[in-house]
């Protein structure tokens, strides 16, 4: 079995780098992903997460990382700032750093679920869409 911890680190660069397809063969094809926007299959928050990264330009930085078996717990350091048209907005040029957590459930070298949260209230306030 894969270190689950590898295979979190693996998502976290992949995601920092805007590497969208790399980040599908992180997932197992039918893996549920929970995030503040909604929930789904790659497909379904892959234009999500591709505004979050082209828009805000969307950077993790691992805080922490804990594994029990196959469940590893992410504290993230999460900044970005808001360059693009994303989610029917313009760009305002701000940026903003929040605490984001994310848990995974790692099977093998796949994700099967991720759960995450973050303070999407404070991220609008600092990017100047409140």
């Amino acid at each position: 079995m894969s270190d689950a911890k590898a295979v979190v680190r693996r998502y976290v660069d992949a995601f920092n780098r805007g590497d969208l397809s790399t980040l599908k063969t992180l997932f197992a094809e039918d893996a549920e992903i929970q995030g503040v926007l909604g929930k789904g299959v790659f497909e379904r928050v892959e234009p999500i997460w591709r505004q979050l990264i082209e828009g805000y330009g969307i950077q993790l930085r691992i805080e922490e990382l804990i594994a029990e078996g196959n469940t590893v717990a992410a504290r993230f350091t999460e900044t970005g700032t808001f360059v693009r048209p994303a989610f029917g907005k313009e760009p305002t040029g701000k940026s903003y750093e929040l605490v984001a957590m994310e848990w995974f459930e790692v099977d093998g070298d796949r994700i099967v679920r991720r759960w995450g949260a973050r303070d999407a209230a404070a991220q609008a306030r600092q990017l100047g869409l409140a």
